[in-house]
């Protein structure tokens, strides 16, 4: 079930590329689970290690970006994206840097057990404001009923408080009142 997932982490760890994975992925183990066709990953390189990126997949079986995209997207200050395809699948991995608003969170980010492998997640409470800004550039209901499902099963284990400080910080207010009404 979750191989599609491995084909994307696994060169990013033989690459020692540090990742967290967000999204519907992350949404889905830390409450409701539903389908999803791609993973998001944030990761943490600077633009002078952009050909680890693009050296870590092979060209054979995945589409990755020339390097100089690859540069300029980590070059960004926020808001760099990067898409790596595989070829026989044609599943969808999306890499987003880690801006310097959210290193914080990325130190934060565990390792859990998925398939007897362990795998690096974001912080529930770094996944909802994820979503809360996936939601603000794009709408789509999904992200809000994966805010929702994780609220309602992390309970107390979320950190609200964590969440509205990054939700000031990122203007986020009118997102997570949407997300939290009733």
């Amino acid at each position: 079930m979750w191989d599609w997932l491995f084909q994307f982490v696994e060169p990013l760890e033989r690459s020692d590329v540090p990742y967290a994975i967000v999204g519907s992925v992350a949404s889905s183990v830390y409450g409701e689970p539903r389908a999803t066709n791609d993973i998001d990953l944030l990761i943490q390189l600077s633009r002078a290690d952009a050909g680890k990126l693009a050296e870590a997949f092979s060209p054979g079986d995945f589409y990755v970006p020339p390097r100089e995209i690859i540069e300029i997207e980590l070059s960004r200050s926020h808001g760099g994206h990067i898409n790596v395809i595989a070829l026989e699948t044609m599943m969808k991995a999306d890499f987003y840097p880690v801006s310097v608003a959210e290193a914080g969170w990325f130190a934060r980010r565990r390792a859990l057990e998925v398939s007897g492998r362990k795998l690096w997640f974001a912080i529930p409470e770094a996944v909802i404001v994820h979503k809360l800004r996936f939601f603000r550039e794009g709408g789509g209901e999904r992200h809000l009923r994966d805010i929702r499902g994780m609220l309602a099963v992390g309970g107390d284990e979320i950190d609200r408080g964590l969440i509205e400080e990054a939700v000031a910080d990122f203007g986020l207010d009118q997102e997570w009142r949407k997300a939290t009404a009733s």
